[in-house]
């Protein structure tokens, strides 16, 4: 039979027709197959980091040996920052650089060779050879491995840890999704064994390790079932650390017993199990106290002294002033329970972080098991503590507790910790610096904790852990803690949990604390160490509620408190407290007042500001010439902050002048002191008038508190100004504004710009200046839309003191007769901004220049009163000593320094 040929034709197309959908078909399949890998795939990687951050684990944050680029494993961002891809490799690339030391600047031979990163940028950037020659010794035992012991033993009885090698409990299944052990994920790339992986779990706390896959590490707290025991044989990858041993293999894992239990904190009592009145405890309070705020310190021992209690004082070696104003407690208490430290190695120099502090405490806690007086517990307290319980709830409490000890854990994965706190690091403190010199192991054997350095411990603990001869444990951890940043928060934890007392450990440390970490962690420890950490804010009056709630809660003080940040809040606590007292203290004298004193005459250290001691001293003779007397010498006694109903008023001067007394021909002192307001000088345009609320310029500005630390307002040639600036809310959003900074020489120095939200009506501008700024009247002016908002002045004050001793005419020349060569200013910039500086600012430009000249020449003091005066207000005068002025008395005034204070009076303390 004969077939068409279009009949073939359609036969052949049609079967072509059906080999393309096959073809469309296959190609389909293999599409999905491909995308169903990539999500198994993806799924197991992601399984995998999700199992490293449920542990704790950041992967910005590798540990130890992980296989990671070792660039990554020291990256340390601010708390408020947020690293991305190209941060870190660029880190990485500085990071791996190998740096060599510069010999030529050292006057010693180093012991040993050594190019760590950190080590060399620490001995280049300390100023003296002692420093550098300790820093680069500690290194060098640091690279041999003589600085830390590699192992210590336990001595929790019922947490020893294994002796030799971690108990062996066989081999097991694992899974993808459920691990066996689910608490934390380690890889040791090329040295992971069972003691390894185990000693890494123990240190965590954990009770099971398990190796797997040759490299991982993995620690839990829950024992293997025996369901998902499998042979030992299944278990057959060699360990990347020891081939002699197995680490499990895909999906199967060696199960290990740590040696320890789990821990749990124990619980406080709140009553008595035997129904008996409990003896009540003796405190000590070991007060570690810094900076110039004595009449707070006194209001915290007004409100806790007891006589059957002993307090003992710690001021920090640095503070002359606070030093001798709690000499002043000591002598007013004549029963003896009020101690101040003094003498050769018994006061440090306490900085934020510092290894110092735990000497201190520690130093601090044999003087006071020293003495006389007995007692229960210690408690250490700062000069921002505040109690929020009475004294007989506190030791109501502490009775019933008798030989327990009070610590706050961190509350997160140990390894966390260990990296965030930078536990895993080598610091040296010298020049009153943390210095971080490079990485660290720390030994095997024992658990690591930490949270708060704020503690309640018994009489027997600290007896253990100051003994001047202590044991072995206590010994080797010195060590560690000897070259560890912030190591009160850790050593007395890490003791706690591996001695005798570890069945003593209450996780509470009766301290509420004001975490505002958006705030507070800001790095603004980076003047004295080498690392950025996190800080509490202030309590105001607006935080009461949170006090309030923790009646029912084992919590007895809190932190922090300001009065020269809110006073109002220390009142209502005490108020709340002591409810009999409240008619007597609202009444009593200098109750809604604040005094702390900025300098006085008597201090050797610290230096005071050389512009704050110009602007004092140019007050002091402006004062006496106010009130028409001729003096021969005048001499600046203290310069003191004031504050009423909460508010800054104002500054303190008090100085005394030799005068002649005219019918004798006798010369005679006369003292006095005067309160004096800083001028508000800016005005506001006419459209603005009531949209902004504040604005100043000022130094030492407090970004955690929105405040500057500056109370005088004294800027001088180096300082570092600051804008600050609050917007009122009812203004039209959003607004542009640019700031122009311009210098006593009518030239603009510097060009801001700020954008107003809803949420940034408050902030501030921190220009970018030369080191060196030029003195005089400075102006700045707030522009938008080409429109001039606001104008103001503030004064650079020329120096009339150097290093705090009167400038000689070569500095002064120097210093204050110096104009700056450029500034980062475009051309373009000043063509924009021409027109407004010359209508505004040409004859103050034209006068400033030739007054300068004639009076750095002629009469320097001359030249910073005119100045001074001319944005200060001297307000009210007092006679200090009672002598032949006709003045209001100082003692009898409402401001004076000297007037009543009832809140800070500790005459009749004792």
């Amino acid at each position: 039979m004969v077939i068409p040929k279009n009949h073939s034709i359609s036969r052949s197309s049609s079967c072509l027709r059906k080999y393309r959908i096959l073809f469309v078909f296959g190609i389909t399949v293999l599409c999905v197959q491909i995308y169903l890998a990539h999500i198994f795939f993806g799924l197991e990687i992601r399984n995998r980091k999700f199992s490293r951050l449920s542990s704790g684990e950041d992967s910005s944050q590798p540990t130890e040996d992980e296989g990671l680029p070792k660039g990554l494993r020291q990256l340390k961002l601010p708390p408020d920052k947020i690293s991305n891809s190209n941060k870190i490799l660029q880190f990485q690339r500085n990071r791996t650089t190998r740096v060599k030391l510069d010999r030529k600047s050292l006057n010693f031979t180093p012991p040993c060779e050594f190019t760590g990163r950190e080590a060399v940028s620490a001995v280049t950037r300390a100023q003296s050879q002692v420093c550098k020659q300790r820093i680069v010794n500690v290194t060098c035992l640091n690279q041999q491995g003589l600085l830390y012991p590699e192992r210590i033993q336990s001595l929790c009885p019922h947490s020893p840890g294994f002796i030799d090698k971690p108990v062996s409990l066989g081999c097991f299944k694992d899974d993808k999704t459920l691990r066996i052990l689910s608490g934390y994920y380690h890889v040791f790339k090329g040295n992971n064994s069972p003691e390894r992986c185990a000693f890494l779990c123990l240190q965590s706390g954990y009770l099971y390790a398990g190796t797997e896959y040759s490299v991982e590490c993995f620690c839990g707290m829950e024992n293997p079932s025996q369901l998902k025991r499998l042979p030992d044989s299944s278990c057959n990858m060699k360990c990347s650390g020891n081939p002699k041993y197995s680490c499990g293999g895909y999906l199967t894992i060696n199960v290990f017993w740590t040696g320890i239990q789990k821990f749990k904190a124990q619980e406080a009592r709140n009553t008595s199990i035997d129904g008996e009145n409990e003896k009540p405890v003796r405190i000590a309070y070991l007060l570690t106290v810094n900076g110039r705020a004595s009449r707070q310190v006194k209001r915290l021992i007004n409100i806790l002294y007891h006589p059957s209690h002993l307090f003992y004082i710690h001021v920090d070696a640095r503070q002359d002033y606070l030093y001798r104003e709690m000499l002043e407690v000591e002598k007013s208490c004549k029963i003896n329970n009020i101690k101040v430290a003094r003498g050769e190695n018994l006061r440090h120099a306490s900085i934020w972080g510092g290894a110092s502090l735990l000497t201190t405490l520690l130093k601090s806690a044999q003087q006071m098991l020293a003495h006389h007086h007995h007692w229960d517990f210690l408690v250490n307290l700062s000069e921002s503590d505040f109690p929020i319980k009475s004294n007989t709830q506190l030791t109501q409490f502490l009775s019933l507790n008798k030989g327990m000890n009070f610590v706050k854990s961190h509350g997160r994965e140990v390894q966390r910790f260990i990296t965030k706190q930078g536990l895993d690091k080598t610091f040296v403190e010298c020049e009153t610096r943390m210095w971080r010199i490079g990485d660290r192991k720390l030994p095997d054997g024992i658990q690591i904790d930490g949270g708060s350095d704020w503690v309640a411990l018994s009489r027997e603990f600290v007896e253990y852990v100051a003994n001047p001869n202590p044991d072995k444990l206590v010994t080797d951890l010195l060590k560690v803690f000897k070259y560890t940043l912030l190591p009160a928060e850790s050593f007395f934890h890490t003791v706690l949990r591996n001695s005798k007392f570890c069945n003593t450990y209450i996780d509470n440390n009766l301290h509420v604390t004001n975490w505002k970490r958006k705030l507070g962690c800001k790095c603004q420890y980076k003047a004295v160490v080498d690392w950025c950490g996190c800080s509490p804010n202030d309590f105001k009056l607006e935080d009461f509620s949170r006090i309030r709630n923790t009646i029912d809660r084992n919590l007895f003080f809190a932190r922090k408190f300001e009065s020269i940040i809110d006073q109002r809040i220390i009142d209502r606590v005490e108020e709340w407290l002591y409810p009999e007292n409240l008619n007597k203290s609202v009444n009593a004298k200098g109750y809604d007042a604040y005094w702390q004193s900025l300098y006085h005459a008597a201090d050797l250290s610290p230096l005071s500001d050389d512009a704050q001691l110009t602007v004092s001293n140019s007050l002091a003779r402006l004062i006496f010439r106010k009130l028409n007397i001729d003096y021969k010498h005048i001499r600046l006694l203290e310069t003191t902050a004031y504050f009423k109903q909460n508010q800054f008023v104002g500054i303190l001067i008090r100085a005394e002048a030799t005068l002649q007394q005219q019918t004798v021909q006798q010369e005679y002192l006369e003292q006095i002191e005067a309160l004096i307001y800083l001028r508000q000088n800016f005005s506001t345009s006419r459209e603005w008038l009531g949209k902004i609320q504040s604005l100043s310029v000022n130094t030492d500005y407090d970004q955690k508190e929105k405040t500057f630390r500056n109370l005088m307002g004294s800027i001088g040639p180096y300082s570092y100004p600051v804008l600050s600036y609050e917007f009122d809310t009812t203004l039209t959003i959003p607004q542009n504004l640019s700031i122009l900074w311009v210098d006593p020489y009518g030239r603009l120095a510097e060009v801001n710009y700020i954008q107003l939200e809803e949420t940034t009506l408050t902030g501030y501008v921190k220009p970018q200046f030369n080191e060196h700024l030029v003195v005089g009247t400075w102006h700045l002016f707030l522009v938008t839309d080409s429109l001039l908002v606001t104008k103001m002045n503030f004064l650079v004050t020329p120096l009339g003191y150097w290093k705090n001793k009167k400038i000689d005419a070569e500095r002064a020349k120097e210093i204050n007769n110096a104009s700056a060569n450029s500034y980062h200013i475009t051309e373009e910039m000043n063509k924009k901004w021409s027109h407004l500086l010359n209508s505004v600012n040409f004859y103050e430009r034209t006068t400033h220049t030739t007054d300068n000249e004639i009076k750095i020449n002629s009469n320097l003091d001359q030249w910073i009163d005119k100045l001074v005066q001319e944005h200060y207000e001297i307000d009210k005068i007092c006679n200090a000593n009672n002598a032949k002025l006709k003045l209001q008395k100082c003692i009898n005034t409402y401001w004076s320094s000297l007037s009543p204070d009832s809140k800070a009076d500790i005459n009749n303390l004792c």
